[in-house]
């Protein structure tokens, strides 16, 4: 089977196996956390579905799924035929280990404002459209290919790591951070069609969503400019917009979330490392 990304081509390279014949089933990706599966069903397969929900097939009955942070140690993949039957598999999914950080002796902050209610409507109406966008289970084929770096510049927050100030855990950081001065260039890491290109939003700042097809979401937050509209088709290496700090940010940076569904996946695992 093809191979999505880049850092899963240079994973399977490295393996002599024969290919499987076609009837059988093809699994391979990150199987971790944060990671995917790329697998192609079996031979007659119709449908596929991964612990239960349906996944999007191509015409070879090729497919994609992703696992969040702290997804299970297994997922189940089941194929389905026309005549009823299914054949299921098990796939493991390794744990990983996260850059935790423990200030046990920070006081947490007094509760801020009461309410806002304009505040709060337009952040509703904001998490609206972030949610639609996100949901888009297209053809395009950016799934499919190798991934790009979105911009240069210094690695300054990993996905998966986290502070506990307090004794309370804050959320988990579910991106991937890139500082670098305003104005540098953010390109598509893979080819797609945009879903969202707003701002400023309240948190993101000025957001551009890109839609790699498959149910895979690239977002791009914090920008000083958006170079793309909704609806425009960009390649591989297409502007999209300029690092800035728009939003909540402390400092320039890209902000680059990648997601499969409701997955919050690894960008780190998508890009050829130390390539940035």
């Amino acid at each position: 089977m093809r191979v999505a990304v880049a850092g899963l081509a240079l994973l399977l390279a490295a393996s002599a196996a024969p290919t499987p014949p076609p009837h059988e089933w093809q699994i391979a990706g990150r199987l971790e956390q944060g990671g995917v599966v790329l697998g192609t069903a079996p031979l007659g397969a119709t449908g596929v579905t991964v612990d239960g929900a349906a996944v999007r097939l191509t015409g070879d009955r090729r497919f994609i799924a992703g696992f969040g942070r702290d997804a299970a140690p297994a997922t189940t993949i089941v194929a389905h035929f026309a005549d009823g039957s299914t054949d299921r598999r098990t796939v493991p999914v390794a744990a990983r280990q996260w850059r935790i950080e423990s200030i046990p002796l920070l006081r947490q902050p007094p509760p801020g404002a009461p309410p806002d209610p304009v505040y709060d409507a337009r952040r509703k109406a904001e998490l609206a459209e972030i949610a639609a966008a996100r949901s888009g289970d297209s053809d395009d084929g950016g799934w499919d290919a190798a991934f790009v770096w979105p911009a240069h510049g210094r690695i300054s927050g990993v996905y998966g790591s986290q502070r506990i100030l307090g004794g309370v855990p804050k959320s988990p950081h579910l991106g991937l951070d890139v500082a670098a001065p305003p104005g540098t260039p953010v390109v598509a890491p893979a080819e797609g069609t945009v879903r969202l290109a707003h701002g400023p939003m309240l948190l993101e700042g000025n957001l551009v969503m890109l839609d790699h097809g498959h149910g895979l979401v690239s977002s791009f937050l914090h920008l000083s400019r958006i170079d793309v509209r909704a609806g425009q088709h960009v390649a591989r290496g297409e502007a999209l917009g300029r690092v800035g700090m728009t939003g909540r940010a402390t400092g320039p940076h890209l902000h680059w979330a990648l997601s499969w569904r409701d997955a919050r996946l690894d960008p780190g695992l998508f890009v050829p490392s130390g390539g940035n």
